[in-house]
């Protein structure tokens, strides 16, 4: 049955992060419940906080929202991100919530745009 709505949280709300957010929130079938970002100050953060979703520097609370998460967005570029939600994921027995990685955004982003699109990452590790 397909979903009538897609409840979503980001992890990273930099240069790659806040374009993604500007189309998550501008559609009407996805409920953004959570951003993560080390920096609170980080575009995405500041955006997702103005229109009342939940903001964290804490990417594991994102996590812990288990099977009400439908789909779990990292877009950091950094493996470690990429290992601990895997291991949330087994550790809590959530087989429901999907984790898509930033390869996937990158297709997806790029092909609304009509071309390539690169992705940008800062150095900064979680």
């Amino acid at each position: 049955m397909p979903n009538n709505l897609f409840r979503v949280a980001v992890v990273g709300a930099g240069e790659t992060g806040t374009p993604l957010l500007r189309k998550l929130l501008a559609a009407s079938f996805v409920e953004l419940l959570g951003v993560a970002d080390l920096d609170p100050e980080a575009p995405g953060m500041r955006l997702a906080h103005h229109r009342g979703v939940k903001t964290t520097t804490n990417f594991h609370e994102l996590a812990q929202l288990g099977e009400q998460l439908d789909v779990l967005i990292d877009v950091t570029g950094v493996p470690a991100v990429r290992d601990a939600l895997r291991k949330a994921m087994q550790e809590t027995g959530n087989h429901h919530t999907v984790i898509v990685h930033e390869m996937v955004v990158q297709l997806m982003l790029s092909l609304l745009n009509g071309e390539l699109v690169r992705l940008k990452h800062d150095t900064r590790d979680y």
